[in-house]
């Protein structure tokens, strides 16, 4: 198949590229052209694993090509797949004014019959109002296709390739089955339904993970206080089969691009129709509050005094294997101390220039290794789980630090990496262990 996919960030880029993978001729739009430039050049503006080199493979074989040329490329594919961005208003609202841009772009760009499929994340509705805006201008035939994505950051291409299912909605038969066609050397777990029952999946299932991940992190809040362990906890919960053991790992919250923006824009979504989501309001409100137990634990460490402290950072992406630093914890974490008058280093394998992008260079001593970062700080704090983070010598850490203090924001380490070592260590959501010995359990 002809397929033409617009926008090149972490979705359009993907299944773009995995599109050519399976056989197809792709051409993947962007109106940034340096983002052209350079995955002409063979470079990708993104970090995730495999992509690149896949991207490679299907240029030289002729499958896969950039461009900036939007109406060329429509003019040349039949199917045209929407994948732009919908960036949170200040309201919490997605902001579809680049889905619009795009819509009356492609109507001046047709020449004949298209399937229209919108994959970037968009409220209910949004499909019929792209439809409505390419009817407006063209008079040639289409059909309208909602085409959510379910992607992970750091395993995008396996979770495009290998799918837990895939939804398509869509009001036209014929269309609906040249998708199913499309989708069927991936995976046969293929959901058809009416194109506003397909906008709502996607929204759903986001929201119904970040509820998880703020259930279990309220878990690990109550278990620090009663003396169990978290990880425990969700172990035995995840083998009962209607809860499964997926989004149940204690931490410092979500960030990224997508459950910050999608638990507000279902929020909004729901007061457009005179329903307040109360239980998704509550997941936001956990979530947000849930990075700052890092602060308490430094306050309670240092007896609030945290003015002139030097506090290491490991880990600025909001996930490991991504650069994605949107609405990572880190930001809000760092800024905080900063403001306090802590002394703040901070390092991450990947996410370096994405963070100071979005944070600036001023304010923020920045590592260019893990221990170096590490060199005489009187606390670390680990905020992302990357490999690097999980092998290091705890000695040598020991060592370098001026006070053997770590807080764990992500339970990266265990009992037993810690024994024979003066660490004070904190994690979420299990019982401390403070100098090798375990805080007495309160009684009840």
């Amino acid at each position: 198949m002809n397929i033409t996919v617009i926008g090149t960030g972490y979705v359009g880029l993907v299944s773009g590229v995995c599109y050519a993978e399976i056989g197809h001729q792709v051409i993947c739009v962007d109106k940034d052209p340096r983002k052209i430039d350079m995955l002409n050049a063979g470079g990708i503006p993104i970090y995730e694993p495999g992509l690149k080199e896949m991207a490679a493979v299907n240029r030289a074989a002729g499958k896969l090509s950039f461009t900036g040329d939007l109406t060329s490329a429509v003019k040349q594919s039949d199917i045209i797949i929407i994948a732009v961005g919908t960036p949170p208003l200040p309201s919490g609202e997605a902001n579809l004014a680049y889905i619009d841009e795009v819509a009356l772009e492609i109507a001046a760009a047709m020449n004949g019959y298209k399937i229209i499929a919108v994959k970037s994340t968009v409220p209910v509705g949004t499909n019929e109002r792209v439809a409505a805006l390419i009817r407006s201008r063209s008079h040639y035939n289409f059909d309208s296709i909602s085409l959510p994505e379910f992607l992970r950051e750091g395993s995008a291409i396996e979770d495009t390739l290998h799918p837990d299912r895939i939804v398509v909605g869509a009001e036209c038969q014929s269309a609906a089955e040249l998708m199913i066609q499309l989708h069927q050397p991936l995976t046969e777990q293929i959901v058809v339904t009416d194109i506003r029952s397909a906008e709502m999946i996607k929204y759903a299932s986001n929201a119904f993970l970040a509820t998880k991940i703020s259930f279990i992190n309220e878990i690990a809040n109550i278990c620090e206080k009663v003396g169990a362990d978290v990880t425990k906890v969700a172990e035995g919960m995840g083998h009962d089969k209607r809860i499964g053991p997926s989004f149940l790992k204690a931490g410092i919250g979500y960030g990224g691009s997508c459950f910050p923006k999608d638990t507000s824009a279902l929020i909004q979504i729901a007061g457009h129709v005179d329903y307040e989501f109360k239980l998704l309001r509550s997941v936001v409100e956990v979530n947000q509050d849930q990075r700052f137990n890092v602060i308490r634990k430094l306050e309670t460490i240092f007896h609030g005094e945290l003015k002139g402290k030097t506090v290491a950072v490991w880990g600025l992406a909001f996930k490991p294997n991504t650069d994605d630093v949107r609405d990572s914890p880190a930001l809000e974490i760092i800024q905080h101390l900063v403001n306090q008058g802590v002394k703040v280093k901070a390092y991450d394998p990947i996410a370096m220039d994405s963070f100071q992008a979005l944070y600036g260079k001023h304010g923020v001593e920045w590592g260019v290794r893990a221990l170096d970062t590490a060199q005489d700080a009187d606390a670390l704090c680990l905020l992302t789980e990357w490999d690097e983070f999980a092998s290091v010598d705890l000695y040598q850490l020991q060592n370098v630090l001026k006070q053997p203090i770590l807080i764990d924001g992500r339970n990266v380490f265990h009992e037993e990496d810690l024994l024979g070592t003066d660490f004070i260590y904190y994690s979420v959501g299990r019982p401390n262990l403070n100098q090798g010995v375990r805080q007495p359990m309160p009684v009840l």
